[in-house]
C-alpha cells in the first residue's frame, strides 16, 4: 500500500523558501572562508554574496514586507507569518553579517602577504599623495556632485545601486556642523584605483578612500577646515507597479515600471558603525523606515558586490587555472552543423564546451538556402549579443525570423525593449511573450525546406556572458516528434488560450507538473513492484509544495531520491519515515550551477530530461517553461555523469539539510575521498575532445 504524506507532515517539514535562500546565500560566503579557494576567488565570492543579498532584498524582501504590512482582514494570517518570517531572516541577516565582515578583515590581510596593499587615506605617501591629487584633478572632480543634507527631501529618490558617503564639516571656532551627502562615483571612476607599484608591492585604495583624501579640494573655497565622511547605503523595494491601464501597450507598461523602482520604499540600510549619533539620525530620518525594515551597522565599506571585478594586479596565481572552453569532438571537422544535427542528436555542455557552437549554428542557418526559417525565445541578452546580430542577418538574408523576447526579465527590463527595437528595425517579428506568463523557456526553432527542421532545447538563456560562467545543457535535435512540439510552443505563444497538447514535451503552465506527479507516481510503484527504482535531479530550485510532497512521499515509500540543488530548497532530508532517503548536495564553485536535468529509473528503461523549469510554482504554474526527453543514448550517458559527479562533489558540495547547517558532504561511507565535480568534467571532456 502506498503510504501518502498528510498536510500537517508536509508543513512541519517545510522550509520557506525564502529562509532557505539564506541558507543558499551562506553557501557562497563559506566558499570564501575556505583557505584552499584561491586568494582573488575568495574577493569574488565576497562579491557576489553582496551582490545576491541586495537582490535579495530589493525583491523578495520587498514582497515579504508588502505582505506584512497589509492590513486586509483576509490576509491578516499571511501577514502575520510573513512579519514572523521577516524577523526570522534579519536575525540569520545579523548573524551572516559578522561572518562576512570577519571574512573580509582574514582576505584583506591574506592580500598584505601576497604584497597587495589597500590603503587608506591616511595612509599615503608624499608620492602616493600627489598621485591622487593628479587623479581628483584629471577625473574625479568633474564626477563628484555634493548635495547639503539639509536640502534632500527624501533619499529614497535617490538610486539604490550607488554608495553614499555622509560628509560632517566643521568650520574653525564654530561647534555647529554642516552635512553633506556625496553619491560615489563608481561608474564614472571605478570602485578601485591603483596606485604605482613599487619593489614587487601593489597598492590600491577604495575609491570611499580617494574621496576622503579629496574632500578639502571637493569643498575648496568655503572656509571649512575639519572632514570627516561615512558610507552607508540602502537597498529599495525594486518589485515594480505595473500599469494596468489598457490603452498602454505592454512596452509602454513595462518601460514605466523600470523607472518607478527610482521610486520605491527603502527596506534595509547598513552604515558605517564609526558614523556619530547625530549623523545617523539625520540620513535615517531621510529614509522613511518603519519597524519591519533592515537596519545594521557594519564596516567601513559596503556594496562589496565591487569586489566581484577587483584589479588582479597581475596575479594570475591568485586565481583559478584558466579553464578555456574545449573543443567539441565532431562539431569541429569543417562539416555543415545544420548537416551534422540533422544526421544525429548533437549536444553543447557550457562553459566547458564553447557557446561558440551554437552561434554557428545560427550562421550557418542565416545564409544557408536550405533554411527558411528561425524562430527563437530569448530572456535575457549579452551586451553586445551576437546571436541577435546572427539573427539579424537572418533577416536581412530573407530568412522569416520571430523573436520571443521577455520583457519581465528582472532588471533586464530596459535592455530587452532597446534590443526590441533595433531588431523590429530589422524587419524581426518581434513578440512581446504572454500577458500573465512570463516566457522562460530557451527554445530555437529553424525551419527547413528539405529533410528534418533542426531545434535547440536549452536550461540556461542564449546569452554569451551566461555562457562563460554559467553551467547549462543545450540539446541539438532533428528528431521529428521533438520539433513539432517545439514549433507547436511558439504557435501557443502566439495564441496562449488556444488548445494545443504536446506529445513529448512537457510544457508549463499546461501539463508539465501532472506530468512530472505521474513520473515519481511510477517509481513509486515499481519500487513496491520489485523493479528498478529511483530519482536522480539536478536542479536549481525546489519550492513547490506538491513536488515536495511527491519527493516525500516516493521517500516515504522507499523510493532512492538522489538531488543537486544550487538554491532555494524546501525538503529537508532524512527525517524518519519520511525523507530518510533522500540526500541533497549544494555546490558552489567557480561556475555557477544552472543545468536541469531529471532522470526517472523508469523501471529498467532509464527516461532522461532537460529543460529550464525549476520546480517553483512561478515555473510550474505561471511561466511558459519546457522540459524535452532525451533518447540518444550516448548523450543520456553524459547527463547521468553530471548529475553523478555532482553527487558524488565532497570538495564543494554542503549537505544541504533545511537548517542551514551547511556541513561538507561525505561519501556513503562517511569518508571524505576528494572529488570536485566541475574539475573532474572538464578533465573528462577534455579526454574526450
Amino acid at each position: 500500500m502506498i503510504k501518502k504524506i498528510t498536510k500537517k507532515a508536509l508543513a512541519d517539514a517545510y522550509v520557506e523558501r525564502d529562509l532557505s535562500w539564506m541558507y543558499f546565500n551562506r553557501r557562497i560566503l563559506q566558499e570564501a572562508e575556505k583557505p584552499r579557494v584561491p586568494l582573488l576567488e575568495r574577493l569574488s565570492f565576497l562579491g557576489i554574496y553582496s551582490n545576491n543579498l541586495d537582490e535579495f532584498f530589493r525583491v523578495r524582501m520587498a514582497t515579504l514586507s508588502r505582505i506584512a504590512e497589509c492590513e486586509d482582514n483576509a490576509l491578516r494570517r499571511e501577514s502575520k507569518q510573513a512579519q514572523q518570517l521577516i524577523g526570522r531572516i534579519n536575525k540569520l541577516n545579523a548573524k551572516y553579517v559578522m561572518e562576512y565582515e570577519a571574512a573580509i578583515r582574514e582576505v584583506t590581510r591574506l592580500l598584505r602577504e601576497e604584497n597587495i596593499f589597500l590603503l587608506k587615506e591616511t595612509e599615503l605617501d608624499e608620492e602616493q599623495q600627489a598621485f591622487v591629487r593628479r587623479f581628483f584633478y584629471a577625473k574625479l572632480s568633474s564626477s563628484i556632485s555634493p548635495v547639503w543634507l539639509s536640502a534632500v527631501k527624501q533619499l529614497t529618490e535617490e538610486a539604490d545601486d550607488n554608495i553614499y558617503m555622509a560628509v560632517r564639516l566643521r568650520t574653525a571656532g564654530k561647534k555647529k556642523h554642516d552635512y553633506a551627502l556625496i553619491a560615489l562615483p563608481v561608474a564614472e571612476c571605478g570602485r578601485f584605483l591603483r596606485l604605482p607599484d613599487r619593489e614587487g608591492k601593489s597598492y590600491l585604495m577604495y575609491l570611499d578612500d580617494v574621496v576622503r583624501y579629496c574632500l578639502p579640494m571637493v569643498f575648496a573655497g568655503l572656509g571649512y577646515e575639519d572632514f570627516s565622511a561615512y558610507a552607508f547605503k540602502f537597498t529599495k523595494d525594486a518589485e515594480m507597479e505595473i500599469d494596468n491601464d489598457l490603452r498602454n501597450s505592454l512596452m509602454q507598461k513595462i518601460s514605466k515600471g523600470v523607472k518607478s523602482r527610482k521610486k520605491g520604499d527603502a527596506l534595509r540600510v547598513i552604515y558605517d558603525a564609526e558614523m556619530p549619533k547625530e549623523m545617523v539620525r539625520r540620513v535615517m530620518e531621510k529614509l522613511n523606515l518603519d519597524k519591519l525594515d533592515t537596519v545594521l551597522s557594519g564596516g567601513r565599506y559596503h556594496n562589496h558586490k565591487d569586489l566581484m571585478t577587483f584589479p588582479d594586479c597581475g596575479r594570475t596565481d591568485l586565481k583559478y587555472p584558466a579553464w578555456p572552453p574545449i573543443v567539441k569532438a565532431g562539431l569541429e571537422n569543417g562539416t555543415s552543423l545544420l548537416a551534422q544535427v540533422q544526421a544525429g542528436d548533437r549536444f553543447i555542455h557550457v562553459p566547458y564546451h564553447s557557446f561558440d557552437y551554437y552561434i554557428r549554428l545560427l550562421q550557418e542557418a542565416a545564409i544557408s538556402r536550405e533554411v527558411k526559417s528561425i524562430r527563437t525565445t530569448l530572456y535575457r541578452l549579452a551586451k553586445d549579443s551576437k546571436v541577435v546580430k546572427a539573427l539579424i542577418c537572418a533577416a536581412r538574408n530573407g530568412k522569416k525570423v520571430t523573436v520571443v523576447i521577455e520583457l519581465l526579465a528582472r532588471f533586464d527590463e530596459a535592455s530587452n525593449i532597446g534590443w526590441s527595437k533595433r531588431m523590429q528595425d530589422a524587419g524581426i517579428q518581434v513578440i512581446f511573450g504572454v500577458e500573465g506568463l512570463k516566457v522562460h523557456s530557451k527554445l530555437t526553432h529553424i525551419g527547413m525546406r528539405h529533410g528534418n527542421d533542426i531545434a535547440c532545447i536549452s536550461t540556461g538563456n542564449f546569452h554569451e556572458g551566461n555562457a562563460r560562467t554559467y553551467t547549462d545543457y543545450m540539446l541539438l535535435t532533428a528528431s521529428r516528434p521533438i520539433t513539432s512540439d517545439v514549433n507547436a510552443v511558439f504557435s501557443f505563444i502566439e495564441r496562449p488560450y488556444s488548445p494545443v497538447r504536446f506529445k513529448e514535451l512537457l510544457v508549463s503552465p499546461n501539463e508539465m507538473k501532472r506530468k512530472f506527479i505521474r513520473l515519481i507516481d511510477n517509481e513509486i510503484k515499481n519500487h513496491l513492484a520489485g523493479k528498478p527504482a529511483y530519482i536522480l535531479i539536478k536542479i536549481n530550485h525546489v519550492t513547490d509544495q506538491d513536488m515536495v510532497r511527491k519527493l516525500y512521499e516516493a521517500s516515504a515509500n522507499g523510493v532512492p531520491v538522489r538531488m543537486v540543488v544550487r538554491g532555494n530548497c524546501s525538503v529537508v532530508p532524512g527525517i524518519p519515515g519520511l525523507s530518510d532517503h533522500i540526500r541533497i548536495n549544494g555546490i558552489i564553485d567557480r561556475y555557477l550551477e544552472h543545468s536541469r536535468i531529471f532522470i526517472f529509473a523508469a523501471g529498467g528503461e532509464d527516461h532522461t530530461f532537460i529543460g529550464s523549469a525549476d520546480w517553483m510554482p512561478r515555473n510550474l504554474d505561471n511561466r511558459i517553461e519546457v522540459v524535452t526527453p532525451v533518447y540518444d543514448p550516448a548523450i543520456k550517458t553524459d547527463l547521468r555523469r553530471v548529475v553523478e559527479y555532482g553527487l558524488r562533489d565532497t570538495c564543494q558540495g554542503r549537505l544541504v539539510d533545511g537548517r542551514g547547517k551547511n556541513e561538507p558532504w561525505t561519501t556513503d561511507d562517511g569518508g571524505h575521498a576528494p572529488f570536485r565535480s566541475q574539475e573532474e568534467l572538464y578533465r573528462y571532456y577534455l579526454a574526450n575532445s
